[in-house]
């Protein structure tokens, strides 16, 4: 029989990138739903990995994946529209308010 070399299986995880701020390593965080060992409600619990990269590729993605959004926000303001104040809520205004509109002061 062939020799066969010894294959090295990994395990691949999937994950958001949270830092870059190292030179060559970046930051992933990997989630995921499990049930609770008691009460079988799923959780979510997430672990931190560090993984090497050398071209610095993640910050490019980041970069490239902040423009996905619109770049500018269009807004119509009415001029015709009055601006709305309420009226002033201190003690002696309302006081005169309500006096003038019982016709108590002259």
């Amino acid at each position: 029989m062939a020799e066969q070399a010894a294959v090295t299986r990994k395990n691949q995880k999937v994950g958001q990138v949270v830092s870059t701020k190292m030179a060559k390593t970046i930051v992933v965080e990997v989630s995921r739903r499990v049930p609770h060992p008691v009460y079988k409600r799923i959780i979510s619990k997430r672990k931190k990995f560090y993984a090497h990269d050398e071209q610095g590729l993640a910050g490019l993605a980041a970069r490239l994946n902040a423009f996905a959004g619109p770049l500018f926000a269009r807004i119509a303001i009415n001029a015709g529209e009055p601006p709305r104040v309420l009226p002033e809520r201190d003690g002696g205004t309302l006081k005169r308010r309500f006096r003038a509109a019982l016709s108590l002061e002259g």
